[in-house]
């Protein structure tokens, strides 16, 4: 019996160099932005206004990003709402919301310690009370998240990919702790906040019912039987002549011949 593996998906030219290229482009083109906006009073102004919007949003953009990103990783796998082409759409759907929801985080995180609401040991110990902790336990598994995402090729060579999963699986610990910390620290969250938490809820309890359903309807794996010649312990034939071995004076008689 053979087993005939088939890919898992057909190929694409979504996930591309030209991609990355336009995405690190763009990252060249905000930082350069924002470094000109410091050259003149008007952008010193429109960067203090920004500063004091990141200051209070930041956390829940954050938030957004890290719920559409354990959202979309609940569906990435999926093979049987989605195709295999729609899988890989969701799969840099979901790294372009991971990447999100890092950025959101990490503003979020230096604006809190630069602007001395917590201390900088706070970014990776819980030391300023429990619900600030909150965030920090949540911080500290995405950076787990970010590197295994970042290093899951090598798990996967080395042939431990369940080494993998348990340690990309601190997303589902991050999410609901970070929930939490939004909840509960800082200032009273405003109605459309506390809105937004409740969507992020139901949005990853949508994922999960999906996911739940897809993996009670997908088919067993069964082998599959494919045909293949009989193995023989006959002695093979060979016919004369085949491998014969020439000596050097034969094969030069032989080129001028053919010459």
């Amino acid at each position: 019996m053979l087993h005939r593996r088939h890919p898992r998906h057909a190929p694409t030219q979504l996930d591309t160099r030209n991609i990355r290229l336009g995405a690190s482009a763009s990252i060249a083109a905000v930082l350069l932005s924002v470094f000109a906006l410091t050259l003149t009073d008007r952008g010193m102004e429109m960067l203090g206004r920004g500063v004091s919007f990141l200051e209070y949003y930041a956390g829940v953009l954050a938030l957004v990003s890290l719920t559409a990103t354990v959202a979309l990783g609940l569906l990435t796998t999926e093979r049987v709402f989605l195709s295999p082409a729609n899988r890989v759409r969701a799969q840099l759907a979901h790294r372009a919301a991971a990447f999100a929801g890092t950025a959101f985080l990490l503003t979020h995180v230096a604006l809190m310690i630069s602007l001395e609401h917590v201390s900088p040991a706070a970014a990776v110990i819980p030391v300023e009370g429990i619900y600030v902790g909150f965030g920090t336990i949540a911080f500290d598994a995405m950076v787990v998240v970010v590197i295994t995402g970042i290093v899951r090729g090598r798990f996967a060579v080395t042939g431990r990919p369940w080494v993998w999963r348990l340690m990309h699986a601190s997303a589902y610990v991050a999410w609901p702790v970070s929930i939490l910390h939004g909840l509960t620290a800082g200032r009273w969250a405003a109605s459309w906040v506390s809105w937004s938490y409740i969507a992020c809820l139901a949005a990853v309890a949508s994922a999960l019912l999906v996911r739940l359903l897809a993996t009670m309807l997908r088919p067993p794996q069964t082998a599959e039987w494919v045909d293949a010649p009989e193995a023989s312990d006959a002695p093979v034939e060979v016919p004369a002549g085949v491998n014969a071995p020439v000596s050097l004076a034969e094969a030069r008689r032989k080129y001028r011949e053919a010459g």
